[in-house]
């Protein structure tokens, strides 16, 4: 971890604030704070499980803290895409979803480009469904989570299963890197169209992430609940967040203020992760799902700051001795 700088603030310090649904954000927060095993936490849960004002329960019982690292904040977007799909290949479905092998469980494996390539994963029972899209099929991985829509009219739900132990690569960065887009003009609908257009370079241009996720089916989570985040529980539409876990604890309330083309000033929960959200002021926001969240979320590319909600006694043994 880099080295931290800890900062003590006020709710007064917190732009918008006092214009939050405190409601909203109180109601994500209790789909996952009984999962942590920690004292102050556990007491904080048992709390919000009855509490009627939800804007004086995190005033009473949390002091905000902002947390740097030296880089400056980076908000992104995520949402669940839905893919079409089939149970059995054929002339349209053709590009697998895999669950993980074996080999890749106990470190690095293969990288994409050699997955692919090879064909290593073909003829194994491995393929929980076949969808018509590969650039779909690769921005799913991205994502971590999504649905397939099958054409029998059944709806498959697909989660995190794992990875091949390979680095994140952005194939965005990448395209910038090339000097075929501006950095503000890059965006996943961006790197979807460019892929299409240039199918051989596209394909190449993928295989430049080495890394490769598999899946599992996720049939528990109602079709009126978001995705499973790395708690294990659902998340929630513009109030669930993706975090750095080595500075932001899972499940914690996290007020951030992007700004951008879309201001936000809002109250979220942490409890998701990413491969690609790492530092200190890094986040990425959950969108919902479907096309219509994947426009939104493509677009976010924003600065501004977070700032971590934690029990009182938890935020000041944070600072520095003697600061107290």
């Amino acid at each position: 971890m880099a080295e931290t700088n800890v900062q003590l603030m006020r709710f007064d310090d917190l732009f918008g604030w006092a214009e939050d649904d405190h409601q909203a954000a109180l109601d994500t927060f209790r789909m996952t704070c009984q999962d942590f095993d920690d004292p102050d936490w556990n007491t904080l849960c048992d709390i919000a499980a009855t509490q009627q004002n939800p804007r004086d329960f995190f005033e009473l019982f949390f002091k905000p803290v902002l947390i740097s690292d030296g880089e400056a904040g980076l908000f992104t977007g995520y949402f669940e895409p839905e893919l079409q799909g089939a149970r059995r290949p054929d002339e349209r479905y053709r590009f697998p979803i895999y669950r993980l092998p074996a080999e890749a469980r106990s470190g690095p494996w293969l990288t994409r480009r050699q997955i692919e390539e090879t064909g290593a994963l073909q003829g194994r029972g491995l393929e929980i469904a076949w969808v018509d899209d590969s650039v779909e099929a690769f921005f799913l991985q991205i994502q971590g989570s999504g649905r397939i829509r099958m054409n029998d009219g059944s709806v498959v739900r697909v989660g995190y299963g794992g990875k091949n132990g390979r680095n994140y690569s952005s194939v965005g960065a990448e395209l910038v890197r090339r000097g075929i887009y501006e950095p503000h003009q890059v965006s996943a609908q961006v790197i979807q169209s460019w892929v299409r257009n240039n199918p051989v370079a596209g394909r190449e241009l993928l295989w430049v992430n080495d890394s490769y996720v598999f899946f599992r089916e996720v049939s528990e989570v109602p079709a009126d609940r978001g995705p499973l985040g790395a708690m294990n529980r659902s998340i929630t539409e513009m109030r669930s967040i993706a975090v750095d876990p080595e500075y932001t604890p899972l499940g914690a309330p996290v007020w951030i203020e992007k700004e951008g083309a879309t201001p936000l000033r809002r109250l979220m929960i942490a409890q998701d992760t990413g491969s690609a959200i790492k530092g200190a002021q890094r986040a990425d926001i959950f969108y919902g799902t479907g096309d219509q969240a994947g426009r939104l979320a493509g677009r976010i590319r924003d600065g501004g700051r977070m700032i971590v909600l934690l029990p009182i006694q938890r935020a000041y043994a944070m600072l520095p001795e003697g600061l107290e």
